[in-house]
């Protein structure tokens, strides 16, 4: 996804969802959180453009793992089996 979006364009891709799911934001890769999202405003950015913000509403709790995945901020290592090397047996 690239960075900047417009609101059209993340209208659209929310459309691909149902909508009577509940939103949260996705926060953090290296140590990932779901949070609520709060207030929307809109004002300009550093760079002077028009921006519409989304606010933070708050810590929800830590982001589901499968999330982390499909968002790849995380390896998937759920079809991954720990090998164990065969330790050959001691003759006497």
């Amino acid at each position: 996804m690239p960075c900047d979006i417009t609101v059209r364009e993340l209208i659209h891709r929310l459309q691909t969802y149902d909508a009577d799911r509940i939103v949260r934001l996705a926060i953090a890769p290296d140590f990932p959180f779901a949070h609520y999202l709060g207030a929307l405003t809109e004002g300009h950015d550093d760079a002077g453009l028009h921006c519409v913000f989304l606010g933070d509403g708050g810590q929800q709790s830590y982001l589901p793992r499968p999330v982390a995945v499909a968002l790849r901020w995380t390896p998937d290592t759920t079809g991954q089996r720990e090998r164990r090397r065969a330790v050959p047996a001691i003759s006497r």
